[in-house]
C-alpha cells in the first residue's frame, strides 16, 4: 500500500530524489525504470555514496567516507609530520547537493524540448574526485602520485613534530563521544577512517570484525553512552586491533561497516569502483595522443555529457570565434598589429 501511495504521487510530480542504496530501490520498487512507466516526463534524482553499478554500490556511505576520504582530499591535506586534517560535517553533501540540483535543471531544461523525463545519477566519491579534479587530472595525466614528487623531510624530524602533537590529539580524542566514528591506523600505515553515525547497530558487527566479541556485551562499551563514557579505556583496544593487521586484511573484514580508506591520487584513479562508474573519460589530443580526463559527475541517463574537444591552446579559437561575431580577415589583422589580440 506504501509503495502504491508513492507511484500514484510519482504520476504528477515533476521530481523524484533519493538517496536510498540501489538495493533498497529495487526491494521498495522504486527504481527509476519502475517510475518511469508510471510518469515518462520524471526527472529521478539519485543520490549515492560510490555510485549506481560496481561491487560497492550498495556500501553504506558519508560525505566523510566516499566524498572526502576516498576521493584523494585527504590524503592531499595530509603530508608526513603534520596532523592529519579533521572533517566537518556536510562539506560533501553540501557540494554533492548543488551538482544534483545543477543536473535535475539540466534535466528539466531538456524535458521542455523533447517531452521526456531522465534519470539524473550523481555520487559523493564522483563529486569528491572532481571537487579535487586538478591533482586528480594530473595523475591521469601523468602516472605520478603527490608522493612521487613532492619533497619528505628526514624521517627523525617527522617523528619528532609526531611526539610532540601526540598529547593534543590524545587531549581532542578523549573528548569524542563515538568511538566508531574516526581514524584508526594499520599495520602497514595506512589510515582506516570509520563513521558509524549509527553506532549501536554496528557495535556487535564491528566487535565480530576485529575479533573483539567479548566486548559485545561488555557493559562499559555496549551501548553509545557507556562507549562515550570510557572512551579512553576503548580507544586504544580499537588502536591494537586496527595495527594487528594490513588493509588488504580489513577490506574483507569490514564490509558492510561504514569506512573508507585515505586513498593515495594513484589508488583513486585507479579505483575499480571509479572505472565502473565512468568517472573518467578518454579522448585524443592532437598533441599527447589518447589521455583521460574527469568525466561530468552529473551523469544523465538520456541525453549524457560528451566530450567534444580537447582542451584550446592558448588563442586556437580567437579568430574563428571574431569572425562568427561579425569581423572580417582585415579587422582581425588590425586587431592583432594594435596589440589588442595575439
Amino acid at each position: 500500500e506504501g509503495q502504491e501511495l508513492i507511484h500514484h504521487l510519482v504520476e504528477s510530480t515533476d521530481v523524484f530524489l533519493t538517496n536510498l542504496r540501489p538495493y533498497e530501490l529495487k526491494r521498495y520498487n522504486l527504481e527509476y525504470a519502475t517510475l518511469s512507466r508510471r510518469n515518462p516526463r520524471l526527472i529521478f534524482g539519485a543520490l549515492t555514496g560510490f555510485g549506481k553499478k560496481g561491487p560497492e554500490r550498495d556500501h553504506p556511505a558519508y560525505d566523510a567516507t566516499a566524498y572526502w576520504t576516498r576521493s584523494g582530499i585527504a590524503y592531499m591535506l595530509s603530508v608526513p609530520g603534520f596532523p592529519q586534517t579533521g572533517f566537518r560535517p556536510g562539506f560533501g553533501d553540501n557540494v554533492t547537493g548543488l551538482a544534483m540540483a545543477y543536473g535535475v535543471m539540466l534535466a528539466l531544461y531538456e524535458r521542455e524540448h523533447t517531452g521526456l523525463g531522465q534519470e539524473v545519477d550523481i555520487s559523493l566519491f564522483h563529486t569528491g574526485m572532481y571537487q579535487l579534479s586538478f591533482d586528480i587530472a594530473g595523475a591521469l595525466a601523468t602516472g605520478l602520485d603527490a608522493a612521487d614528487w613532492r619533497e619528505v623531510p628526514p624521517p627523525e624530524m617527522v617523528a619528532a613534530v609526531e611526539a610532540a602533537v601526540a598529547p593534543v590529539h590524545d587531549f581532542y580524542r578523549r573528548r569524542a563521544r563515538n568511538p566508531l566514528a574516526g581514524r584508526y591506523t594499520t599495520r602497514d600505515g595506512r589510515t582506516i577512517v570509520m563513521v558509524a553515525l549509527q553506532p549501536d547497530r554496528y557495535w556487535a558487527r564491528l566487535c565480530r570484525a576485529l575479533e573483539l566479541e567479548h566486548l559485545i556485551d561488555d557493559p562499559r562499551f555496549n551501548s553509545y553512552e557507556a562507549r562515550a563514557e570510557n572512551n579512553a579505556i576503548l580507544y586504544p583496544i580499537l588502536d591494537r586491533a586496527f595495527a594487528a593487521r594490513t588493509l588488504d586484511e580489513w577490506r574483507s573484514r569490514l564490509k558492510g561497516i561504514p569506512y573508507a580508506v585515505h586513498q593515495t591520487l594513484k589508488e583513486a584513479v585507479n579505483d575499480p569502483q571509479a572505472r565502473l562508474n565512468g568517472c573518467f573519460v578518454a579522448y585524443e589530443h592532437p598533441t599527447h595522443g589518447r589521455i583521460e580526463g574527469l568525466a561530468n559527475p552529473v551523469q544523465l541517463s538520456r541525453t549524457p555529457a560528451t566530450v567534444r574537444l580537447p582542451a584550446p591552446e592558448v588563442g586556437q579559437h580567437t579568430e574563428e570565434v571574431l569572425l562568427e561575431f561579425g569581423y572580417d580577415w582585415e579587422q582581425i589583422a588590425r586587431l592583432k598589429e594594435c596589440g589588442a589580440i595575439g
